[in-house]
Parts: C-alpha cells; structure tokens; sequence
C-alpha cells in the first residue's frame, strides 16, 4: 500500500487509524517491460550513433571526407545508361 494521494480531503484531519485512505501500488505489467525494452533500444542506437560519428571526429558535413570517390564509380557512372518510358 502507498501513502495517502493528494487531492481533495488531503488536509482533512486524520481518522482514528492515523493514517488515512490507503491507495494500493499499481502492478506492473508486460506494457512496462515492453517501455523498457523500448528505452534499452534506444539508448543503445544512441551509443552506436556516437561511435560511428567518432569514427569521422563528428564531421557531418559532406566535404569532411576524408577520401576520394573510387574511379571505378565514376566509370560506371558515365557508361550508366537510362530507360526513358
């Protein structure tokens, strides 16, 4: 059982038990776990999210990189043909 909530009838004097109205604890249940493993979730995309930008000293723009496109790209780049319908 949990404390008296307040609310109305809060500042009443207290009964003859000298307590008052006892509210029961709410249980938990498997939307709780689900919360839970929701927060772990992110909480673990945010640590791989850091770990990945340290990797580029957080560099987010597209001119920090540090390497050239690869020729190969550019090749297949130019012999790319569309389909026009």
């Amino acid at each position: 059982m949990s404390p008296p909530r307040s609310g109305r009838g809060a500042n009443r004097p207290a009964t003859a038990a000298g307590r008052g109205v006892l509210v029961q604890k709410p249980r938990s249940d498997i939307f709780t776990a689900l919360l839970a493993v929701a927060l772990g979730a992110m909480l673990l995309g945010c640590l791989f999210l850091v770990l990945y930008l340290s990797r580029y000293e957080f560099k987010t723009s597209a001119t920090a990189s540090r390497f050239p496109a690869s020729p190969s790209l550019a090749a297949a780049r130019e012999n790319s043909f569309t389909v026009r319908l």
